[in-house]
């Protein structure tokens, strides 16, 4: 099933540069503590996507890692911004953030445009990057260590890594091919150089090991081909766990047999007051322990029985903690770290200013921290007027499309939705239900395209993600960063979330219309009908191939169960859709 994608944005090198300056005046004017470490680490992320974006522009050029004045200064930068970072962390935010020089890096000869890449372990997983930094110090790894970041998002983290073990050699290196097959390629130069000066030993960096560790495979193997013996490799994974059902015999037996170095979670976020502390200032003193309720533990607070809980996919959650402060029920959700997660809290402020979402009450390194609705009730369909819902959600719709306006390169192609649809769609019900598809011709895409005006969309339509107050009032809950999550679909038209509000909100059938109307009034942009006939079968193909994979991943019957019911929904709603 095709359901996930990789966001990528393309620059020149010179604006992300003056995103750095501007990134690096907000830490300088920031009194100590812990906006001013966020701060610290937006940088990092920032310079982390700069030396990544330079180093593969030299890579697209020459076919391989090469060394180049411009990757050199910017690996340099994201050294010192790195030291930054651990040296305000392990003094508890104290320390002063100097001024890294970023003239060296200015002075080179820069490619004119750079493709980075979003770091999913920052944006979705919870991945701090102060971890491999303590898991660096707790390795006792000589400081004349060699380390080698993997990019993308092993570029940051091997910096970090450095940091930890005060090393002040590292290098990032691409690997490319098969995603279950990943190689390096190198020139012979950066090759030779990669091994020499007798380095103690080589520290492997980068998030993962995913469904066949070959990129930490790759680099090893070219350690190893380069004289490099096996017991000098020390690995710095993002988990414990092992390469996953994609790895070859061979690079599972070596992964096994290697020295690895990582800190959870919990050992950054939760230890020594950790998150609760960092939230003080915005909701007072913990007043009991945190909770945790990711993976679906959110349910058990919803009043609902576990036989009526709705599915999870418990590995794509983000983390989510109860806490009580204040005289207060406070949610802290994990809304990502870095530039793009922070504006996530304007966001929140102006839905829930409109009436739509619970009131926020600010956003500390990473979580967002917003009112727990203890008196909401999950929406029940049965309970709610049609109409009323009709017009709530319309006037939701058309806020969002009038307010969060996007560019097209944010989002999926209706083209990608289409090859999308009929993968899924053939893989479910067979070829002969994916040809249904066929009607939607290129010429008749690229005229709907041009029709389209992509906007942030909420992306969640179900009815588990609304509550109900007393008095009869509705809220959206988690309606900030599905147009952002790890899938392929991203931002698009407001008919997205109008065909999705239709199917999940079990609406009547000459709903679809009433529901556009609102929309159109409400966000100053009429919703194309042909648009909402093609994206139709595309949201039910992606919820398919969505809910396929969640089962396959659930990690226990019931919760398979409730995805294999949901994929039976969709299945059925695509017959319909579908049939002559």
């Amino acid at each position: 099933m095709l359901v996930y994608g990789k966001a990528s944005r393309t620059n020149d090198p010179r604006d992300r540069l003056a995103t750095l300056v501007t990134l690096l005046r907000e830490v300088a004017e920031e009194p100590p503590g812990i906006r001013r470490h966020a701060a610290r680490v937006a940088a990092l992320i920032e310079a982390g996507e700069l030396a990544q974006g330079i180093a593969d522009a030299a890579f697209l050029d020459h076919g391989r890692d090469l060394a180049c004045p411009a990757r050199d200064a910017a690996t340099a930068l994201l050294l010192e911004l790195a030291r930054s970072v651990w040296d305000s962390w392990r003094t508890g935010f104290r320390t002063s953030p100097g001024t890294p020089d970023l003239t060296a890096l200015a002075a080179t000869r820069l490619p004119a445009r750079i493709t980075t890449r979003w770091a999913e372990g920052f944006a979705f997983y919870a991945l701090y990057p102060e971890s491999y930094a303590m898991a660096a110090t707790r390795a006792a790894l000589a400081a004349t260590t060699r380390v080698v970041g993997i990019r993308s998002i092993g570029a940051p983290l091997s910096a970090m890594v450095a940091a930890g073990l005060g090393s002040f050699d590292m290098q990032t290196v691409r690997p490319v091919g098969h995603p279950f097959r990943r190689a390096l390629a190198l020139d012979d130069t950066f090759a030779a150089a990669l091994t020499a000066g007798d380095p103690a030993g080589f520290a492997i960096v980068d998030e993962g090991p995913g469904l066949s560790g070959s990129s930490f495979g790759a680099v090893m193997d070219t350690l190893a081909h380069l004289g490099v013996a096996e017991d000098r490799l020390s690995l710095f994974p993002s988990h414990s766990g092992e390469p996953g059902p994609q790895a070859t015999e061979r690079h599972r037996a070596r992964w096994q047999r290697a020295t690895r170095h990582t800190v959870p979670f919990e050992h950054v976020m939760l230890a020594g007051g950790g998150l609760a502390s960092w939230v003080a200032d915005l909701v007072g003193p913990a007043q009991a322990p945190l909770i945790e309720i990711s993976g679906g533990g959110w349910r058990a607070f919803q009043g609902r029985s576990a036989d009526a809980w709705p599915p999870v996919n418990a590995q794509q959650e983000k983390r989510k903690f109860l806490l009580r402060a204040g005289g207060t029920l406070w949610h802290l959700k994990f809304a990502g770290l870095g530039p793009a997660s922070r504006a996530k809290l304007d966001r929140a402020r102006a839905l829930h200013a409109a009436g739509f979402t619970p009131p926020v009450a600010g956003y500390r390194h990473g979580f967002l921290v917003e009112r727990w609705i203890a008196d909401g009730r999950p929406l029940d369909l049965g309970a709610v007027a049609p109409g009323v819902l009709i017009d709530w959600v319309g006037r939701y719709l058309g806020f969002r499309a009038r307010h969060f306006p996007s560019g097209p390169e944010r989002g999926a192609s209706l083209s990608e939705l289409l090859a999308m649809a009929r993968h899924n769609v053939g893989e479910a019900l067979g070829p002969d239900w994916a040809e249904r598809l066929d009607a939607w011709s290129e010429p008749r895409l690229a005229e709907l395209a041009g029709r389209a005006c992509p906007v942030e969309i909420d992306g969640r339509m179900q009815p588990w993600e609304f509550l109900v107050r007393p008095d009869g009032s509705l809220l959206k809950c988690d309606a900030l960063d599905h147009h952002a999550a790890h899938d392929l679909v991203g931002c698009q038209d407001i008919a997205w979330d109008v065909v999705g509000a239709v199917v999940e909100l079990s609406l009547p059938e000459d709903s679809r219309d009433r529901l556009a109307a609102f929309v159109a009034q409400e966000g100053g942009h009429p919703v194309d009908p042909d648009l909402l006939a093609f994206l139709t079968p595309c949201y039910l193909a992606f919820q398919l191939g969505a809910a396929s994979m969640a089962a396959d991943a659930a990690h226990d019957d019931i919760e398979g169960w409730r995805q294999r019911r949901s994929r039976a929904r969709y299945t059925e709603h695509l017959r319909l859709v579908l049939r002559p």
